[in-house]
């Protein structure tokens, strides 16, 4: 029986990763419309396109290409972002993969610096690696977007180089250009390390939200 790519709801503490739906599309408008300074190299649809934009992806995903989610913040139930798997690639007999991409990623400005990035990415890498039984996962972005490029390399990825012209770019204002793409990965051997990583960056998360013994209760 051939591989079928279907991503089932992931739960973390900070985050849940939901099948994405139209049921997301009240929560993702609001979301997309906080600050957006940081969107500079990455596409993040308007709220009047958020039901297109859910559209477009469950379409992809249809076609097999891609696995769409929302994050869902568990401290408020609310959809604070998207991400993906994407572009897999199945060994010669079609009923496995043996590589992924993680994409297609953007968080609301509020949840960003909350570590709910680092554990969606957890969540993504940990099933892929240990329910799917991929040797690589893949994550590539924008070669001049900095920001994304240090977050990537801080969920443990390993950068290999730069793709000159490899695909459309997203940033605004650049419709029908071409972008360089800086490419990064984690492979098999390397994901107990990163798993290890990624757990002790979630940990200080959520220490981070627990609230000080020695401080005084709020009035």
């Amino acid at each position: 029986m051939g591989f079928t790519l279907e991503g089932p709801a992931l739960e973390g503490t900070l985050v849940r990763l939901e099948p994405l739906d139209h049921r997301h599309s009240a929560d993702l408008a609001v979301a997309a419309e906080e600050d957006r300074s940081s969107y500079r190299f990455t596409w993040v649809p308007r709220a009047a396109e958020v039901e297109g934009y859910i559209d477009a992806q469950l379409t992809r995903a249809a076609a097999g290409k891609l696995a769409p989610y929302a994050q869902v913040e568990q401290a408020s139930g609310r959809a604070v972002g998207a991400t993906a798997y994407w572009d897999p690639r199945l060994w010669p007999a079609g009923d496995s993969l043996y590589a992924i991409e993680v994409g297609f990623t953007w968080l609301a400005a509020s949840a960003q610096g909350t570590g709910a990035n680092t554990e969606a990415k957890y969540l993504l890498f940990r099933h892929a690696f240990e329910n799917w039984g991929v040797a690589r996962l893949d994550l590539k972005t924008d070669a001049r977007n900095s920001r994304s490029r240090a977050a990537i390399e801080g969920v443990g990825a390993r950068f290999e180089g730069v793709l000159r012209n490899w695909s459309r770019s997203w940033a605004p204002g650049e419709d029908g250009r071409l972008r360089d793409s800086a490419i990064f990965s984690i492979t098999a051997a390397e994901w107990p390390e990163c798993r290890e990583r990624l757990e002790q960056r979630i940990a200080r998360a959520l220490e981070r939200r627990q609230p000080r013994a020695d401080l005084p209760a709020p009035n």
